[in-house]
């Protein structure tokens, strides 16, 4: 009887590190889960922010550009504009001492 008690009792523990042994290889399997899950997400977020800082820059690159061309294309009007208000200048002294020389040549004709 005492054996049986003995072997039973034995087999109660072996059973017991069994389950003992389960439960850790679970919860290895549960960490180790875990930690996958924790990386892939860190490895997503680094992808996306990184994504979201190429975007940024492209877009602030693509914003300086425009600018660029706009501020461009603004001073080439305004120095055209000075040409052209220059050139009608010029043309409306020319004008001015061409009627004036006229006008004293036909004063000075008829006089």
């Amino acid at each position: 009887m005492v054996v049986v008690v003995a072997v039973a009792a034995a087999a109660v523990v072996v059973v017991l590190i069994v389950v003992a042994v389960a439960a850790a290889v679970v919860v290895v399997v549960v960490v180790v889960v875990v930690v996958v899950v924790v990386v892939v997400v860190a490895v997503a977020t680094a992808v996306i922010v990184g994504v979201v800082a190429v975007a940024v820059v492209v877009v602030v690159v693509v914003v300086v550009v425009v600018v660029g061309v706009v501020v461009v294309v603004v001073v080439v009007v305004a120095v055209a504009t000075a040409v052209v208000v220059g050139v009608l200048g010029v043309v409306v002294v020319v004008a001015v001492v061409v009627g004036v020389v006229v006008v004293v040549s036909i004063a000075l004709i008829f006089s």
